[in-house]
């Protein structure tokens, strides 16, 4: 099998598991739409703090796909079960801390002036969502070791068996039955904590039971944490962690600045920005394929199949990006009225979604240059772009167009001024990361 095809059927078996997991953020965008807005308000707000404490945590976790596909390329599969066993001390400390912050929100939702009437439910929301992350992170450090070796179908099937489960609850959880009554936004929650504990157990019985992993000897005894291991997994997954904290933060500060702009704006964003991560699942799926490929590579030493795994990358990326764009250009107005039954929110998320398509193409770009570094096990320079960017240019730029103007131009007071600096800052990214890459393909060592 060729590379090319290689990556196709990895990147879309990973794809279809992606859909399925971002499919979680639709249907409650959905059934909080149809709620009331008042829903879909508090939905933005805490679904906005959760994802940044979720994927900020996640980045550390995402740090191993490498290490472990590095270890695999080189035939050390026992070290890549050693590997696992030292991660695990990591993602205790991570759920923790994790857990801790969603159950504090107050400081957050103060300092963005998010609106009184919204702080309650999102609290009670994000206080239910703290239960699952240690599940949800469990189940992201399975994943990664199956990406790394290649394994993607067993992740997706799970996926796929959670979204069936994630459908039903949430719809019976928010709406109630004729016999109980709804629990209101809060139910999607609920929701959420049940299917991401089916799939942590689902994971845990594989790892268990399945001869897949029977080479990496998963099951030996505990050993006291190693601290060289666990240093080199910090050293790499903390500035990736910030990077995407960086990238996540952006649009968590966005939305609460925009909720101040009243229910409509902050509704329509959430479309936008509901839209713009399930867009983000397709270079994702892309990246983690090539990712993985790039680091098995590097790992048997073989450069020249490297290089023809960066190209290859390059080019799919730039084609499903710009297809991408196209689809947003033309049907903005049709997605738009999918999500909402309010025609002004409708309206002004038809305008967002415009914007989401020049969003798309730099965020599909700086994702797989952003996996490619990571391979390369350079993280601390890419947070450095990130935070400039998407904080200096992205996130305040869009603040200063928003509410106060910047020279000629007047406030806006609408949620188009974030998307449009974001766009700006998404590109600067762009252009930076590539740099940095170029500078690492310098290196004698891998000509």
């Amino acid at each position: 099998m060729t590379e090319r095809k290689t990556i196709l059927k990895h990147a879309g078996t990973v794809l279809v598991g992606q859909l399925a997991v971002v499919a979680f953020g639709v249907t409650d965008t959905i059934i909080a739409g149809r709620y009331d807005t008042q829903a879909l308000a508090v939905l933005s707000v805490s679904s906005a703090i959760y994802v940044t404490v979720y994927v900020t945590l996640l980045g550390v976790i995402q740090a191993l796909l490498p290490m472990f596909a590095e270890l695999y390329g080189g035939k050390k599969f026992s070290a890549v079960g050693e590997l696992l066993r030292q991660s695990l001390y990591v993602w205790v400390i991570l759920s923790v801390v994790g857990a801790l912050v969603l159950l504090s929100p107050y400081f957050f939702m103060q300092s963005t002036q998010v609106p009184v009437s919204v702080q309650a439910d999102a609290q009670s929301y994000l206080g239910i969502l703290a239960a699952a992350l240690p599940a949800a992170l469990f189940f992201r450090l399975y994943s990664s070791l199956n990406q790394s070796i290649g394994k993607p179908r067993l992740v997706t099937w799970i996926q796929i068996v959670a979204l069936l489960c994630k459908i039903p609850l949430s719809i019976v959880f928010t709406f109630g039955t004729n016999d109980t009554n709804g629990m209101g936004i809060a139910g999607c929650a609920l929701a959420t904590v049940i299917v991401s504990y089916v799939m942590c157990g689902i994971a845990l019985a594989l790892l268990w039971k399945s001869d897949i992993y029977d080479r990496f000897g998963i099951w030996k005894p505990m050993a006291k944490p190693d601290g060289e291991k666990i240093k080199q997994m910090a050293k790499l997954g903390i500035p990736n962690g910030l990077s995407v904290l960086v990238e996540v933060s952006s649009f968590t500060l966005m939305a609460l600045f925009i909720a101040r702009q009243g229910t409509m704006a902050t509704a329509s964003h959430q479309i936008a920005a509901n839209m713009t991560a399930l867009l983000y699942m397709i270079p994702l799926s892309f990246s983690i394929a090539i990712s993985a490929r790039l680091s098995y590579w590097i790992g048997a030493a073989n450069y020249q199949n490297m290089r023809s795994v960066l190209v290859i990358g390059f080019q799919l990326i730039a084609v499903e990006a710009l297809l991408m764009a196209c689809l947003l250009f033309a049907f903005s107005e049709e997605i738009a009225m999918v999500y909402a039954k309010d025609d002004q929110v409708a309206k002004i998320s038809a305008q967002l979604l415009f914007l989401v398509g020049f969003y798309h193409i730099g965020d599909a770009l700086q994702t797989l240059c952003f996996f490619v570094l990571r391979s390369f096990k350079v993280t601390f320079l890419p947070m450095l772009v990130y935070g400039s960017m998407l904080w200096g240019i992205g996130l305040s730029g869009g603040y200063l167009l928003a509410y106060e103007g910047i020279g000629s131009f007047s406030a806006t007071q609408s949620p188009a001024a974030f998307w449009l600096m974001s766009v700006v800052a998404l590109g600067l990214v762009c252009a930076g990361l590539l740099l940095l890459i170029a500078r690492v393909l310098r290196d004698p060592k891998y000509r």
